[in-house]
Formats: structure tokens, sequence, C-alpha cells
């Protein structure tokens, strides 16, 4: 992994271990106060929450908190969110800061199998995929037969390093968001535990509506590691579930899409990076 990078909590990356007992037992903690909540009759956990319409589900564990999230939103009727919610520490030229390439993992090699293992069941031979925020892998299955595979990242040394691209964009979404490729090109649309240096995310998520066709389908994966420069702040001030429902609002909010699901594909709870899915297909025309 990138020695730059940290979790969420802020915790440095070589204390993996620490990290993530740290973060399964506030997870266990939920699951305690969701038994609670079940035998009070309660549907929801009482507890605050940083991100408007969020609220803690009832789950008997962390796992089936994750899926939960977006089951029954309660999503605010209009855009929740302020421009200071997608501040960064360091809003310099990204292109600075991307500028050296980095040929490392973002998340450690079991959550990269289980990345990998839910592709392999969810993308299928012959689709043609945009990766957003990509880089020199993409964590396709090797097997996978893609059509028209394109990435769009930031380094163009990177970029080229890929062999699962069959061609590649360098474009920095943050400067400006719009996607170069026409109405209704893809079938599917990926995106690496990157979402949370998306300092336009409505209209990127509008983009990558554009870009599907009807029926298609965005994979947002993401796990508790991030460059904290370079993070959004409101993600830095959330945990995994509202992390979740933030992902989940981004497409509601575009309104090309179907309502949003989540799931948990940790490999390892507590033992390794966590890995959850966010997804929705794109609305028919």
């Amino acid at each position: 992994m990138c020695s730059d990078e940290i979790s969420s909590t802020g915790s440095q990356v070589h204390c993996e271990y620490t990290i993530f007992t740290i973060s399964a037992i506030k997870m266990k903690v939920f699951a305690f106060l969701a038994f609670v909540a079940h035998a009070s009759s309660f549907a929801f956990l009482p507890l605050p929450s940083r991100v408007p319409g969020f609220r803690y589900p009832l789950a008997m564990n962390a796992k089936s908190m994750a899926e939960r999230v977006l089951e029954n939103p309660k999503w605010p009727d209009e855009w929740p969110y302020s421009a200071a919610d997608f501040m960064r520490m360091d809003e310099s030229d990204d292109a600075i800061f991307y500028d050296s390439p980095r040929l490392c993992y973002h998340i450690d090699d079991s959550a990269v199998s289980a990345l990998t293992a839910y592709y392999k069941e969810n993308i299928k031979d012959g689709e043609d995929v945009l990766d957003i925020c990509s880089s020199w892998v993409s964590h396709y299955p090797k097997d996978w037969k893609g059509g028209n595979v394109i990435g769009l990242g930031m380094n163009d040394y990177e970029l080229s390093q890929n062999p699962q691209l069959s061609s590649y964009v360098v474009k920095d979404l943050n400067e400006e968001p719009r996607f170069p490729f026409d109405d209704a090109s893809f079938d599917k649309v990926t995106c690496v535990v990157s979402v949370d240096y998306l300092n336009k995310p409505l209209e990127v998520f509008k983009e990558i509506g554009r870009v599907l066709r009807p029926g298609g389908e965005c994979i947002i994966s993401m796990s508790n590691r991030c460059f904290p420069t370079k993070a959004f702040q409101i993600w830095l001030q959330t945990n995994d579930l509202e992390h979740i429902f933030i992902t989940g609002s981004f497409f509601h909010y575009s309104g090309l899409f179907e309502p949003p699901s989540s799931e948990d594909i940790s490999p390892n709870p507590g033992m390794s990076d966590p890995l959850f899915i966010v997804k929705a297909k794109r609305k028919a025309d």
C-alpha cells in the first residue's frame, strides 16, 4: 500500500491491526445498541450524525448494518451539503499531488482479492467499462474479456501500465468534471476507493449517468484509507456507515439512477481492510 495513506480514523497505515481492531469494536458497539433498539421496538438507533438524513439502521451485526444503510433512506428534499463539506486540507493543484506515479495498492491484498471476486460475479465478458479515478491496476479478473475498457485518471504513466485498459484519458475531474465520452457509451462504470477525492461529486455522478446505457450500472468500492489532505472534509468527519449513505446520496441527487444499494464485502472483518460496495443502475430513458 502507499506509505502516505492513512485510515479515515487517522491512524498510520503500518498500524493496520490496531486500526481495524478499533473499527471492529466500534461496530460491535453499534450492533449491541441495535440489539437494545430491537428489544425496544425501534427501527433505527437514536445516535447523532454529521450527515443530513442519515440514521443508524437496526441490525444484529456490522455487515447487516452496512447493507441496510440504503434500504429505506430518508433523503432531504434538496442537496444537503455545503461547499465547505467538499473542501480539502490541500487545495493546491491536484496535478502536482498526482504527478509522481504510485505503483502500489490502496487496499490490502485480501481486500483486493475480494473486489476482484466481486467484479467476476458482476461484470460480464464483452461489456464496455469506464474506470474513473483509474490507475495502473483496475482489479478486474485476469481472465475477464472486456469490450471497450477505458481508464480515466490523473497520472499518464500509471494508466499506461494498466494491462486491462483498451485506452485511457488523463483528466482532472476536480478541475473539469465533464467526461470526454458520448452519451450511453458504457455498460459499467467503476471507481475504486477514490470517491472521497471528488470535490464536485454531484457533477461527476451526473456524468456517470450520462455515459451509462439505460440499465447500466455504476459500482463504487470504498474502504477506510485515504490521502487525508486530498479527501473532502465531510468524509474525514464521518464513519464507514455514513460514507455509504453519502455515496448513495450522490446517486440519488443526480436524478439519473434507480435507488442505490450497498454491500459489505469485507474479507476478514477486524483483520484486514474493510470493503464496501455502493452501486446503482441507470434509469431507463
